[in-house]
C-alpha cells in the first residue's frame, strides 16, 4: 500500500493552489488534524540547526552514495515558506550509482520508544511540473532502523513514496506499510519484527539518473497506534515436511512489541485449503479457531495438527495450505505449508550410482525447475524467503560481509538451514547448495580461525602446510551447515599493483601448482568420494582464466585500474602461466570453477579482448572438453552483466559459452524468466541447460545434501579451536620470510628489552587483511585472535615496550621492532592508482626513521604485496615480510623469539621501485631488491665449501632425477641447502647479474629440476 497522500492533482496550477492552502492553514497555527484521543505529534525533526550535519556515532545528518559523486549536498536553509519554524533541510543530487541521506540517534543515549504512534510524516517539497497523475514521479525510498546496537548495526524497514507534486506537501507514512528491507541488512538483519520500542533513525535514498533537488521539513511521528498492530501471530516455520502418513503439528503463536502481555484478545481461524495435495486423498482437512485472551503473555502458543495419508504410490513432494484468518493481530506475512516428502522415486534411492539418480531427477524436470538450479541468489537479495520454492533455486549464497545476527557459528549454521527448509516446499526437493568466500578460513564468521592469506601460505613453501589450512577451513565451513566454498584463487600475480595479490600463492605458476594441495585438504580425495563427509567442502577453482595477469590502466570498471581489465599473452605464455594451475584443480576432482571478471587477449589470434564469461573457446573448449572438466561452472557477482549486449544476449551468450549456473545475485526473478525465454525461441539449446543441470545436480548428490540437507553440527565447537589454532600458527611462522638480518639481530632473545612501534604491531584487522568478517576487512578489534604485539608479550612478558608511533622514550633498549604496512582492502579498491600506493605511510616511515637511528632494529612489513622500502634499508638492520598471518599472531612471535627458525621464501618478487613494475621471475630484465625464492633463515648455519659443494650438490640433483626422485623432498632439501650458501655469499649485494639465475633457481626446483636448479644458483654465486 502506498503511503497516503491528498489525491488533488489534475494538473499542476491546481497542485500548487493546494498545497498553497494547505501550508497556509499550517503558518496560521490551525496544524494538522488529529483525533481527539490522539498522542501529541513528536519532533523527529524541525531542522532548525539542532540535529548538526555529523557522523557517527555521534548524533547527526549524514549522507553517503557508491562514490563521492553520488552523495548529496546538503544546507540548513532560511525559507519564508518553511512548514515549520525557519528553515528547512535542502539538497541537490547527481547519482550515477546510490546515494541519500541519514538521521542517525546518538550511539551513547538510548534509542527512541516509537510504539505509542501511528506512522510518520514530514513535509516534502515537490519537484514535478509535469501534470502527470500520482505514482509517475521519481521514486524516493524511506526507511527506519529498527532495533539493534544502533543505527549502523539496526535493522531496516522500508517504503517509497513518489514526488508527484510540485510544492510543499505532507507525506503519511503508516508505520504499517513498512516491509523488512530484503536487498540489504548491515547486521545481517536481527528478527524481522518491526518493534519500534528501540528506533536509531531513518534513511532516504534518492532517485538515480539525473540531476535533482529536494526540501525536506518537520520529519514527525503522528496518530495513535492501532492496538492490533502492537501484536503479531506467528508460526514456528513457514515449511512443515513430514512423512507421508505422517501428522504435522504447526505450532501458532501470539507476540508483541516490546514482549509485553496483549492487549485484545486475538483471534485466530486455521483452515487446510490450497497446495497441490488433494483433500480427503493425500489428508485429512482440519478447520477449527483458537484465541488468545487479552493479557496473553507474549509466546503463548498452541499447535494445530494435519494427518497426512498414505497411498502407497510413489510421489513428488506435495504441499497443503494452512490459512490462518487473524483479528485483533497482524497476521503472518505468509500462509505456513505441510509438505509430504517426495518418496519412492529412483533419484531419491541412494543405492543407486549417482549417474543414475541424476538422469531420473533430470527427466522429471521442467524448464523452470531447471532454470532455477542454474540460478544463485545472495541471501539478502531474496525479496521472501518463499521465492527459494517460487523460483525452485538451486543456490544461495553470503556475500561478503552478508552474515546473520549474531555473527556466531551456530547463527550460520541455524540460518542455512532454515533456508535448506523452504527447498524442501519444491517438487523434488532438491537442496541448495550454499557458497561462501572462505578464503583464508571461515573468514565471514567471527571466532573462526583466520589463515594467513594465500601470498604467506606460497610463501611456506610447504604443500603439507596448505593441506592442512585446506583442511581445517573446510571442517569450519561444513560445520555450519554450508558445503561450497569459492576457494582457492589459483591466479598466478604478474603485477603486485593487482588489489587481489595476496589472493594469489605467488608469481610462478609451479609455486601455484604446488600450493594446490589445498584443494585435497578441502575435498578429499579427487574423486569425489569424501564430500559427504561432515569436514570436506566443494572447492571453487578461480578465477579462470588470467585474471591475475590483466595490464596495469586497462580496467573499465569503475575507478579500478588493473583488476578486472584485460590479459594480453601469447598462447604459449597462456598455457604455461595461466593455464597449467586450472589442469593441475582439475586433476584434483576441484568440483567447481569460476571464470573471471577479466577479458582475454591471446595476442596474434586477432580476436581482440573476450570477457572471461563469454569465452566459449576457453570454457567449452578448453576446460571442459580438453581438460576433462567434469564439476560445473559458477559465474562470479553479477558478472555476466559486463558482457557487451543487452541482458537477453547476456544470458545467452554466457550459458551457451558453458557457464552452469550463474551468480545473478540480485535479480534472480529476472534471470530465470530470461533464462527460460532464451531456451523457449530456441536461442540456447535444451541439451546445454540438461547439461549444465546435470553437472549442478552431480556434486549435490555427491554432497550427500538429497540426504541431509540441514546443517551436521558434530564439528560446531572446533571453529576457532586451539587444535585449529595451532595449524594456523604453524602456517605463519612458516609464511613469515626474512629478507636481511644483519649483525644477527634476529632471533631476539626473552632476555633483551624490546622497543616495539608501527602501526601493525597491535592490530587483528590489519593483519588479516580483506576478506575478513566483512568484504574490503576492517582495522581493529574484529575478531578474536592474537596480534604480533600480544605474541611477543607471552614470548617475553617482562622486557617488551610498545609505543604506536614511537613517541615513548627510546632509551634504554637493546633493539626495536616496527610493525609497519597496509591496511585492509579487497578487490579492485586495493589496486594501485585507486588511492593506494606501495609506499609505507607517513606515520610507518617516521616509525621506521625514529627507532631505526636509536637503537638496531627489526622491520615487519604486514602487507598483501611487497613495500618500497629501499630508500631505508641501509637503517634497517633486519627485514621482515610478514604477509597477512591472519589471527594468529603467535607464529610470528615464535620466529621472532626463536622457538622456530625462519624458513620462508619470497612468493613474488620484490621490486626496487614502483617504475619496475610489472617485475617477474624468467624476466629477461630482471633487477629486483629481492628476488623471487629469496628467504634467509636463522634454522642451521649455510654448508662451508664454496663452489665444490655446489659441484658436489649438482651430481647428487642429477642422480635424484635419474632415479625419479626430482620432486622429492630429499632433492627440496638438497637445493635449499644450495640456496643458503648462496645466498651468504651475496649478502644484500643483490645486483642483476646474481637475481635472475637466483630466482630462476627456485621455479627450477619447483618444476621437478632440481640439477638445473642447483646450475642456476652456482652460476648466482659465480657472479656475486
Amino acid at each position: 500500500m502506498p503511503p497516503t497522500r491528498t489525491r488533488f492533482r489534475t494538473r499542476a496550477g491546481t497542485a500548487a493552489l493546494a498545497a498553497t492552502a494547505v501550508l497556509t492553514t499550517l503558518l496560521t497555527g490551525a496544524g494538522v488534524s488529529a483525533a481527539a484521543d490522539d498522542p501529541a505529534p513528536f519532533a523527529v525533526d524541525r531542522f532548525e540547526g539542532e540535529v548538526p550535519f555529523a557522523n557517527p556515532p555521534a548524533e547527526g545528518i549524514f549522507t553517503w552514495g557508491s562514490d563521492a559523486d553520488d552523495q548529496p549536498r546538503l544546507e540548513l536553509k532560511e525559507r519564508a515558506d518553511a512548514p515549520e519554524g525557519a528553515k528547512v533541510l535542502e539538497g541537490s543530487y547527481d547519482i550515477s550509482g546510490w546515494g541519500g541521506l541519514t538521521h542517525d540517534f546518538a550511539f551513547d543515549k538510548p534509542a527512541q520508544n516509537w510504539t505509542p504512534y501511528k506512522g510518520i510524516r514530514f513535509w516534502w517539497y515537490g519537484q514535478n511540473t509535469a501534470p502527470l497523475p500520482p505514482g509517475s514521479g521519481k521514486r524516493i525510498n524511506f526507511e527506519l532502523k529498527d532495533g539493534g546496537a544502533n543505527g549502523e548495526a539496526s535493522e531496516l524497514w522500508t517504503t517509497s513514496f513518489t514526488d508527484d507534486w510540485e510544492g510543499w506537501h505532507l507525506v503519511e507514512i503508516p508505520f504499517a506499510d513498512f516491509v523488512y528491507r530484503a536487498d540489504y541488512q548491515p547486521v545481517g538483519g536481527i528478527d524481522q519484527i518491526l518493534g519500534l520500542n528501540e528506533m536509531w533513525g531513518y534513511a532516504l535514498t534518492l532517485p538515480t539518473g539525473a540531476p535533482g533537488r529536494f526540501a525536506l521539513d518537520g520529519v514527525e511521528l503522528y496518530g495513535k497506534a492501532d492496538p492490533a498492530l502492537k501484536a503479531s501471530v506467528i508460526t514456528d516455520a513457514a515449511v512443515h515436511p513430514v512423512d507421508e502418513g505422517g501428522t504435522a503439528k504447526v505450532k501458532i503463536s501470539v507476540a508483541t512489541t516490546g514482549s509485553g502481555p496483549t492487549e485484545e484478545p486475538v483471534t485466530v481461524a486455521y483452515t487446510t485449503e490450497g497446495g497441490s495435495a488433494q483433500p480427503g486423498k493425500d489428508y485429512t482437512p482440519v478447520s477449527g479457531t483458537v484465541t488468545f485472551p487479552a493479557g496473553s503473555v507474549s509466546g503463548t502458543s498452541t499447535s494445530v495438527a494435519v494427518t497426512t495419508r498414505k497411498d502407497r504410490s510413489a510421489e513428488s513432494a506435495e504441499t497443503i495450505g494452512l490459512k490462518l484468518t487473524v483479528t485483533g493481530a497482524k497476521a503472518p506475512a505468509e500462509t505456513p505449508q505441510i509438505v509430504v516428502d517426495a518418496h519412492g522415486l529412483p533419484y531419491l534411492d541412494k543405492k543407486l550410482p549417482v549417474k543414475k539418480r541424476v538422469a531420473d531427477l533430470l527427466s522429471r524436470m521442467t524448464l523452470a525447475e531447471k532454470a532455477g538450479q542454474m540460478t544463485q541468489a545472495e541471501r539478502n537479495a531474496l525479496k521472501s524467503q518463499g521465492d527459494i520454492a517460487a523460483y525452485d533455486l538451486g543456490s544461495l549464497l553470503s556475500g561478503g560481509g552478508s552474515v546473520p545476527t549474531p555473527n556466531a557459528p551456530e547463527a550460520w549454521a541455524k540460518m542455512v538451514d532454515t533456508y535448506q527448509l523452504r527447498a524442501q516446499a519444491t517438487r523434488f526437493q532438491i537442496p541448495l547448495i550454499y557458497g561462501v568466500d572462505a578464503v583464508h578460513g571461515h573468514n565471514n564468521v567471527i571466532g573462526s580461525t583466520i589463515m594467513p592469506h594465500n601470498i604467506g601460505i606460497g610463501a611456506t613453501r610447504d604443500p603439507a602446510v596448505a593441506a592442512k589450512t585446506g583442511a581445517v577451513t573446510a571442517k569450519e565451513v561444513r560445520a555450519t551447515g554450508i558445503p561450497w566454498d569459492f576457494a582457492p584463487c589459483l591466479c598466478v600475480t604478474r603485477d603486485e599493483r593487482w588489489g587481489r595479490s595476496y589472493e594469489a600463492f605467488g608469481e610462478d605458476p609451479a609455486l601455484v601448482t604446488a600450493m594446490e594441495t589445498v584443494i585435497t585438504g578441502m575435498q578429499g580425495a579427487p574423486s569425489g568420494k569424501d564430500l559427504a563427509r561432515n569436514d570436506k567442502v566443494l572447492t571453487s577453482a578461480k578465477h579462470y582464466v588470467g585474471d591475475g595477469g590483466t595490464e596495469y590502466g586497462s580496467s573499465s570498471t569503475g575507478s579500478y585500474t588493473i583488476d578486472q581489465g584485460i590479459t594480453k599473452v601469447t598462447r604459449q605464455e597462456l598455457e604455461a602461466v595461466h593455464l597449467a594451475p586450472f589442469a593441475e584443480a582439475v586433476e584434483r576432482g576441484a568440483g567447481t570453477v569460476m571464470p573471471s571478471y577479466s577479458s582475454l587477449d591471446v595476442l596474434g589470434d586477432d580476436q581482440g579482448p573476450v570477457k572471461m564469461h563469454a569465452n566459449a573457446e576457453m570454457i567449452n573448449g578448453v576446460l571442459k572438453d580438453r581438460m576433462g572438466f567434469k564439476g560445473f561452472v559458477i559465474s562470479d557477482w553479477q558478472a555476466i552483466d559486463q558482457i557487451p549486449g543487452d541482458y537477453a544476449s547476456d544470458v545467452r551468450t554466457s550459458v551457451n559459452a558453458g557457464l552452469d549456473m550463474i551468480m545473478v545475485p540480485t535479480a534472480y526473478p529476472d534471470f530465470h524468466r530470461t533464462l527460460r525465454d532464451e531456451v523457449t525461441a530456441g536461442r540456447i539449446p535444451e541439451a546445454r541447460i540438461d547439461d549444465a543441470v546435470s553437472r549442478i545436480l552431480t556434486q549435490k548428490f555427491a554432497l550427500g545434501l538429497f540426504e541431509k540437507p540441514y546443517a551436521d553440527t558434530t564439528h560446531l565447537g572446533s571453529i576457532g579451536s586451539a587444535a585449529h589454532r595451532a595449524v594456523a600458527r604453524e602456517a605463519v611462522a612458516k609464511s613469515q620470510v626474512l629478507l636481511k638480518n644483519d649483525g644477527a639481530v634476529l632471533p631476539l632473545k626473552p632476555s633483551q628489552k624490546v622497543y616495539v612501534a608501527g602501526s601493525n604491531a597491535d592490530d587483528i584487522g590489519n593483519q588479516a587483511g580483506g576478506w575478513t568478517i566483512s568484504w574490503q576487512g576492517s582495522s581493529g578489534k574484529i575478531t578474536p585472535g592474537t596480534t604480533i604485539l600480544e605474541g611477543m608479550k607471552k614470548a617475553a612478558p617482562e622486557t617488551v615496550t610498545w609505543s604506536k608511533d614511537a613517541s615513548a622514550p627510546l632509551e634504554g633498549h637493546d633493539v626495536g621492532v616496527v610493525v609497519v604496512g597496509e591496511t585492509p582492502y579487497a578487490e579492485g579498491v586495493g589496486d594501485v592508482g585507486n588511492g593506494h600506493d606501495l609506499e609505507l605511510s607517513a606515520a610507518d616511515r617516521a616509525a621506521v626513521d625514529k627507532v631505526c637511528a636509536a637503537m638496531k632494529c627489526a622491520v615487519l612489513i604486514v602487507s598483501g604485496r611487497p613495500q618500497l622500502i629501499g630508500d631505508r634499508l641501509g637503517d634497517i638492520d633486519a627485514l621482515v615480510a610478514s604477509w597477512l598471518p591472519g589471527t594468529e599472531g603467535d607464529g610470528v612471535a615464535d620466529v621472532l623469539y626463536g622457538r622456530k627458525a625462519f624458513t620462508g621464501r619470497l612468493p613474488v618478487t620484490w621490486p626496487k621501485s614502483a617504475g619496475q613494475l610489472p617485475i617477474n621471475v624468467g624476466d629477461t630484465s630482471y633487477d629486483p631488491q629481492y628476488p623471487y625464492g629469496w628467504g634467509l633463515t636463522t634454522l642451521k648455519k649455510p654448508p662451508a665449501g664454496g663452489e665444490l659443494t655446489l659441484r658436489a650438490m649438482a651430481l647428487a640433483a642429477k642422480l635424484l632425477e635419474v632415479t625419479g626422485r626430482g620432486d622429492s623432498p630429499e632433492a627440496r632439501e638438497l637445493v635449499s641447502q644450495a640456496r643458503l650458501l648462496v645466498q651468504q655469499k651475496i649478502g644484500q649485494r643483490i645486483t642483476a647479474a646474481s637475481a635472475k639465475p637466483f630466482a630462476d633457481a627456485d621455479h627450477l626446483l619447483l618444476s621437478g629440476k632440481p640439477a638445473a636448479a642447483v646450475a642456476k644458483l652456482t652460476a648466482a654465486y659465480k657472479v656475486a
